[in-house]
């Protein structure tokens, strides 16, 4: 296999993570009666499920590509849930939505255009339009914890927006495992491989604990509102 035991270990953790964030975020709308939140957390699914091809991608020593590309589909259809949950929540939020439409409008003008997608690869363009979809996911996620910061944590926000760097250093890791170090593809320089990686880690540490953070809350005013 291309992994060294760390570098399974990150992957490994990362989906682990991923999973029990929705878990925790699933938990916290039990027990706040936020059906619209529970939902939020079922949209994390789709994500989940895809981390997985990934882990089979690379059990097949990166040999079958097909699981990549499913994975990249299953993650674009993920974006696109979670937006909709997102708007979901927006809907519910006293004020008008409108800025929050405006806000996924500039997000969609700024990352790109739908003519730059004519003439490419279905995988390449599928997995552009899930970066779009994802960032304006991000942008109305902001917008939504700005006007009620009782449906998530800001560490539950920061750790969705963190994935931005988990990209950014995974395509310059990308760049100086081929280009600079002379591998063939990531996966064979298992040292950057394992750093991009780990920041995935990270992102998906900060769901967990921002949402775990979220239930003691909870939990805590419940408690002193019984005893008072």
């Amino acid at each position: 296999m291309l992994l060294s035991f760390p570098n399974w270990i990150i992957h490994i953790s990362s989906a682990l993570e991923w999973g029990i964030g929705a878990a925790l975020i699933f938990r916290y709308g039990q027990l706040t009666g936020k059906r619209n939140i529970r939902f939020f957390a079922l949209a994390m699914l789709p994500h989940w499920i895809g981390s997985f091809f990934v882990l089979g991608y690379h059990i097949s020593t990166d040999s079958i590509p097909l699981f990549l590309d499913l994975s990249e589909v299953i993650n674009f259809f993920g974006s696109i849930s979670l937006l909709w949950a997102t708007l979901k929540l927006l809907n519910t939020t006293q004020k008008s939505s409108a800025p929050g439409y405006m806000a996924a409008l500039a997000a969609i003008m700024i990352t790109g255009k739908p003519q730059s997608y004519l003439g490419a690869d279905i995988f390449d363009t599928i997995l552009q339009l899930s970066s779009i979809v994802y960032f304006t996911f991000l942008v109305l996620l902001l917008v939504l914890y700005r006007r009620d910061k009782t449906l998530f944590s800001g560490l539950t926000v920061a750790g969705f927006w963190f994935v931005l760097v988990f990209i950014s250093v995974t395509v310059y890791c990308m760049y100086l495992a081929t280009v600079i170090r002379g591998y063939p593809t990531l996966s064979h320089d298992d040292l950057l491989h394992g750093l991009a990686e780990s920041l995935l880690t990270v992102s998906n540490l900060m769901i967990v604990i921002g949402a775990r953070r979220k239930i003691k809350e909870y939990e805590r005013g419940m408690a002193e509102k019984s005893q008072g």
